[in-house]
């Protein structure tokens, strides 16, 4: 399949695509608030926290990496919809909160508990951070559902 042209109209990109490109902005930026605030400025935990301190900050240094990827690739791809006159503003709203959710959400669940990277804190009572850190992720991604079937009824209806 061909990559659209420059000139490709907005009908030929659909507005999932907007929402797409900015799910993956989402998620690197809540993996950078992530890796910023509490591993780096709190120091409650890292993102491999099953080995020594030097692997555990070499983790980070990955994480970190993975993030800035993630923002890069999204900003490039949501300049490329913005110049085609495609980007779906609405969509890209949604988008960008269910990237959010989805990333907080897997952390708290699947790293967090399935495979025990790390804990929110260590040498605390984990039920309110596990509480808090998965309600967040839940309020972000019904934030993103109801903004991607908002847009998507607005598209529907041509307003």
């Amino acid at each position: 399949m061909n990559a659209p042209s420059p000139t490709t109209s907005v009908e030929a990109l659909p507005p999932r695509r907007s929402l797409w490109v900015c799910a993956l902005i989402g998620a690197g930026l809540m993996a950078a608030i992530d890796e910023i605030v509490f591993h780096q400025l709190l120091g409650w935990h890292h993102f491999w926290d099953r080995s020594t301190p030097a692997v555990g900050l070499m983790s980070d240094g990955l994480l970190h990496t993975a993030e800035l990827l993630a923002l890069v690739a999204g900003f490039t791809l949501l300049c490329d919809l913005r110049r085609r006159g495609a980007l779906s503003r609405a969509h890209a709203v949604a988008g960008f909160f269910l990237g959010a959710g989805a990333f907080q959400l897997l952390d708290g669940l699947v790293l967090h508990k399935v495979l025990r990277l790390h804990q929110v804190r260590y040498g605390v009572d984990l039920l309110p951070y596990d509480l808090a850190w998965n309600a967040f992720a839940v309020l972000l991604l019904a934030v993103g559902a109801g903004l991607a079937v908002r847009a998507h009824r607005r598209r529907g209806t041509g307003r």
